[in-house]
């Protein structure tokens, strides 16, 4: 075990990436050393930031917690810490369930475990440590590569979706003050950032609740102003009450990236009303309508949820139809969890079978392949704009402004090709945007030559 060494483990979304890069910030400026997401931890301190919002997660959280808890008991580990979703959720029943855990911290105390790590380190004489952030408290140490980050602009959701849990974990939406979120934009420009990635549960309704009004769109016009920011990237829009004026706003500056990430869950009236969407199915394909008219060329991607108690067959059959009627460029489907304290939960009988829940998945995933590849295709022959993420042993490996890392198509662009104009561009550099032309596609990746 490495003295003054801190392994910090993210699972979830990358809205626990930002909460884990401000505490290792923190841990940094108390002295220590922070290694994240290492294959092999070796720090003499452990913190892992769980996950729970679906029964997956937290099965994941849990198991990440017990195989520390047993590198602590053959000493290999001094102090175990617990942050994130999970404990803010669990935050009576798991120190009784887990007590090798030395610490339990909700969602949002970074300080606490920065005093708990400080004490460890002192602990036969306490060190007197102020709870409160060195520098700015949205600065942060980047886990991603450094021409790309997440911005998160708000906490919480207001929306109590039958299913979700995430506003019993996070509480009310919570917008950050829009003078907060340009300033945390100017400095991640500063450290080389190019790319944001903007983040929220429910980024249509950022404002509401500091200003009285939708403030999106001032938002993102102000940030596509500032020097030095390549592509913005929106995700978790909600399709009720959407801020239409954004659409003028995306379709103005190009470097806000024609992408908008809305998560529809299904299409069905009856399920749209089980689900508590507050939104027909009508209603809900205006919106996609308006978003793909203002901007043309927009590649929507879109999250769908099957299995929810009361959902039929026929509802069923009626999101396949669907799905192929709208062609979404890039879609996710995920199965119905029961997640106690939810409406779903109190209410519903969850009576679908386990099996079958799977099977509806895997039958919109098959139909969404089908679509990714048509539409991949109809890309040959075109110009594009990349940013290179990474280097493999015969490509390069790119994205478009139509992708977002991790969860998107990416770009191969063969390092043979380059070879035969390395005279004229030389090597590729990670980070920087070239243009190129895509000369194939496969279900969901493209290939491209300079």
């Amino acid at each position: 075990m490495r003295k003054g060494e801190i392994d910090i483990i993210t699972l979830g979304c990358s809205k626990n990436l930002v909460d884990a890069e401000r505490l290792m910030r923190q841990l940094e400026l108390a002295g220590y050393r922070c290694v994240h997401d290492s294959a092999m931890p070796k720090g003499e301190i452990a913190i892992i930031n769980t996950c729970g919002f679906i029964g997956d997660a937290k099965e994941e959280s849990i198991n990440m917690i017990l195989q520390f808890a047993e590198r602590k008991a053959k000493g290999k580990l001094r102090k175990l810490y617990v942050m994130g979703c999970l404990s803010q959720r669990y935050a009576k029943e798991l120190p009784t369930e887990i007590p090798e855990v030395d610490g339990w911290f909700g969602k949002f105390d970074y300080m606490g475990i920065v005093k708990a790590c400080v004490n460890a380190q002192f602990s036969e004489h306490p060190a007197e440590y102020s709870l409160q952030f060195k520098g700015k408290e949205y600065e942060r140490t980047l886990t991603t590569p450094t021409h790309y980050a997440y911005l998160k602009i708000a906490e919480g959701c207001n929306r109590y979706c039958s299913y979700c849990a995430i506003p019993l974990i996070t509480g009310k939406f919570t917008s950050r003050p829009m003078e907060e979120i340009l300033s945390e934009v100017k400095w991640l420009v500063s450290e080389g950032v190019k790319e944001l990635n903007v983040i929220a549960q429910d980024l249509s309704s950022y404002g509401l609740d500091l200003y009285g009004e939708h403030r999106l769109a001032q938002l993102v016009d102000e940030m596509a102003q500032i020097d030095g920011v390549e592509w913005i990237r929106l995700h978790y829009t909600y399709p009720t009450d959407f801020p239409y004026d954004l659409l003028p706003v995306m379709a103005k500056h190009q470097n806000v990236c024609k992408y908008m990430d809305i998560a529809l869950q299904h299409c069905s009236d009856n399920m749209l009303k089980l689900m508590h969407r507050h939104i027909t199915r009508e209603e809900q394909d205006a919106v996609i309508a308006r978003i793909r008219k203002e901007v043309p060329g927009i590649c929507i991607r879109t999250t769908l949820l099957v299995g929810h108690p009361g959902e039929t067959e026929e509802d069923f059959n009626e999101l396949c139809e669907w799905v192929k009627t709208m062609k979404f460029d890039r879609l996710g489907a995920f199965a119905y969890s029961e997640e106690e304290g939810t409406f779903a939960a109190k209410h519903y009988k969850d009576d679908i079978p386990q099996e079958e829940k799977e099977r509806r998945v895997d039958t919109i995933m098959a139909i969404q392949q089908a679509i990714s590849a048509e539409l991949l295709s109809q890309m040959i022959g075109t110009i594009q704009r990349v940013v290179i993420d990474r280097e493999e042993k015969e490509y390069y490996v790119g994205r478009t402004q139509y992708d977002s890392p991790e969860v998107d198509c990416e770009v191969l662009i063969a390092k043979s090709d380059i070879d035969n104009q390395v005279s004229e561009i030389g090597e590729l550099k990670i980070g920087e945007y070239y243009t190129v032309t895509i000369i194939k596609s496969e279900d969901f990746d493209l290939y491209a030559r300079l």
